[in-house]
């Protein structure tokens, strides 16, 4: 996201964040489960800005564990903002996105902002660029349909989120058995539905 001085970007999962407190990371957006304890990895981090959102990693309501919220996209977007309107203040920046496992809800947000501070930027240009960073990223598709509409992609966001489903089914066969196991058939159903017969 070189246009908002933001040069290097970093996906992960929690286990993963102490290896990146040595790497420059100047902004971090922490989404994380609601009961989550806050990592005690940040205070080894060098000065850095950091957000955090908290709310679930699902694509139906569950008892105890809601979908992500319009509201909840709103609010990475209101990050981006901030993104955007400071950075005339730096010349360069490292932000670093992680959720619990650095597969869905980060992957989410990452495109979220990349669409948002990219605003002529080709849709599967951008999740290629994902899966060049995140080989296992899985985007949660709530988050990106409300992505798509909020950014007025006009439906282009959520049609290159499943081609990206159909793409990850075809290199990694596990992925089907991995998220049919989260309850996230929705999703794989609409990566194969777009695979060769």
């Amino acid at each position: 996201m070189k246009p908002i001085a933001i040069s290097r970007l970093t996906i992960c999962g929690i286990d993963e964040l102490p290896t990146h407190r040595s790497h420059g990371v100047t902004h971090v957006l922490s989404v994380m489960d609601p009961e989550r304890e806050d990592p005690a990895i940040f205070g080894n981090y060098d000065p850095h800005e950091r957000t955090i959102l908290r709310f679930h990693d699902v694509i139906e309501d569950k008892e105890g564990r809601p979908a992500p919220t319009k509201a909840d996209v709103e609010a990475i977007l209101a990050y981006g903002e901030t993104l955007i309107e400071s950075r005339m203040d730096r010349r360069d920046g490292h932000l670093l996105v992680h959720c619990h496992m650095g597969v869905s809800r980060s992957t989410a947000a990452m495109i979220t902002l990349m669409a948002q501070c990219e605003p002529d930027r080709d849709e599967d240009s951008i999740f290629t660029t994902i899966r060049e960073m995140r080989p296992i990223a899985w985007p949660n598709s709530v988050m990106i349909a409300y992505a798509d509409e909020l950014l007025g992609r006009e439906g282009r966001l959520t049609a290159a989120l499943h081609r990206h489903y159909a793409i990850q089914l075809e290199r990694d066969a596990t992925f089907e058995s991995w998220m049919t196991g989260l309850e996230r058939q929705r999703e794989v159903g609409f990566g194969k539905s777009l695979q060769r017969t």
